[in-house]
């Protein structure tokens, strides 16, 4: 857990991180990293504070390629991602990792465009979240999604996993 003080509206709101970065580059030897997924590795999850992609799987710096997003769902985008990670990027395992008490699971469309209506004061009806309703029946079609790419098949195993926020498990569902 940080702690880290937030700033204030008076101070430079980014001085904490950039601090924090000095220290990192410091004590971490970055030097040589190419790119590669050293362990072969691509992990799609959900951008929760509460997951740590590389550690609940045994991994460091530079073993694997990362794709986060709202609910950890194989969008375009995540696809895109993939597709590079196979053929450019020495990838040739993919795990699809959402989590337990995801909001983008426990809402429906409208409860989370009215939520964040009220928080933020403004019409969000327009937005939309790509909730997800039934979540291991959407684990089931994203590995579905990401097998059946014709850039992807073949190439890569793709596992799908809903990782535990409580236990710090992972339950392969495909």
């Amino acid at each position: 857990m940080s702690t880290t003080p937030r700033p204030t509206q008076d101070t430079d709101p980014f001085a904490d991180l950039l601090a924090a970065n000095v220290r990192y580059a410091e004590e971490n030897d970055l030097d040589g990293f190419d790119g590669i997924a050293r362990a072969g590795v691509a992990i799609v999850t959900c951008m929760d504070s509460r997951i740590e992609p590389l550690h609940l799987v045994g991994l460091t710096h530079g073993d694997a390629k990362i794709f986060r997003n709202p609910g950890g769902r194989i969008t375009e985008a995540a696809l895109e991602a993939l597709v590079l990670s196979v053929h450019l990027l020495n990838v040739d395992r993919i795990l699809v990792v959402p989590h337990t008490r995801c909001a983008m699971a426990q809402m429906s469309e409208d409860e989370l465009r009215a939520k964040v209506t009220e928080v933020s004061g403004m019409d969000a009806w327009w937005q939309h979240f790509h909730v997800v309703p039934d979540q291991r029946a959407a684990l089931v079609e994203d590995v579905r999604r990401v097998t059946s790419h014709p850039l992807v098949h073949g190439r890569a195993r793709v596992g799908g996993f809903i990782y535990d926020v409580d236990t710090g498990l992972l339950e392969q569902v495909v």
